[in-house]
C-alpha cells in the first residue's frame, strides 16, 4: 500500500512540475499554418497584411510571426507561426493569426528561386513597421523598430518588400 501511495505521489509531482514548466497559454514555436482568411474575417486576434512591392510572380513568400522580444526576433526556430504562399507580382494580402494579445513582429522573405535559403543578391524581404534596411544592419533591424502591440482585434498593416 505504501508503494502504491508513493507512486501516486511521484506521478502527481511530475504532473505539477510539467504544469509549472509550461504555463497555460504558453506560446508554441514553429507552427506551420496553411493560409486562411478566416481569422481576419472574425474578431481576431490576427494581422491582415497587405504586402506591396512584390517584384516577380515566381518563388515563395514566407511570412513569419515572432514574439516581439530581443531573444526571439529573427532567431532561427524562434518564430511562432509561418505561412508560405506562392508569390504574385504587385500586391498580395495574407492573414496571420496571433496566439493571443501581446507584442509581436513579422518578417517576410521572397525566396525567388525556391531554394529555401536567403540569397542576399536576389531575394526580397520586408518587416513590420517597414524599417530601413541597409548595409549597416544587413537586413536585421532591431526588434524595437519592428514590433507592434496586438490586442484581440484584427489589425491591418502594410509591409513593403525590398530587393537588392
Amino acid at each position: 500500500m505504501k508503494t502504491k501511495i508513493r507512486i501516486v505521489a511521484l506521478a502527481t509531482a511530475a504532473v505539477a512540475a510539467t504544469a509549472l514548466a509550461a504555463p497555460a497559454g504558453a506560446q508554441q514555436y514553429r507552427q506551420e499554418l496553411r493560409h486562411s482568411v478566416a481569422p481576419c474575417q472574425g474578431s481576431g486576434p490576427a494581422v491582415w497584411i497587405n504586402i506591396t512591392g512584390i517584384e516577380e510572380t515566381r518563388g515563395t513568400l514566407r511570412i513569419q510571426l515572432y514574439r516581439g522580444t530581443r531573444d526571439d526576433w529573427l532567431e532561427r526556430g524562434r518564430w511562432l507561426n509561418r505561412i508560405e504562399v506562392p508569390a504574385r507580382a504587385g500586391s498580395m494580402q495574407v492573414c496571420m493569426p496571433t496566439p493571443a494579445a501581446g507584442t509581436y513582429a513579422i518578417a517576410i522573405r521572397h525566396d525567388l528561386n525556391g531554394n529555401g535559403r536567403t540569397d542576399m543578391t536576389q531575394d526580397g524581404g520586408g518587416m513590420s513597421n517597414n524599417p530601413s534596411i541597409n548595409i549597416f544592419n544587413l537586413g536585421r533591424p532591431g526588434v524595437d523598430r519592428t514590433r507592434f502591440a496586438m490586442g484581440r482585434e484584427v489589425k491591418s498593416m502594410t509591409i513593403r518588400m525590398r530587393y537588392m
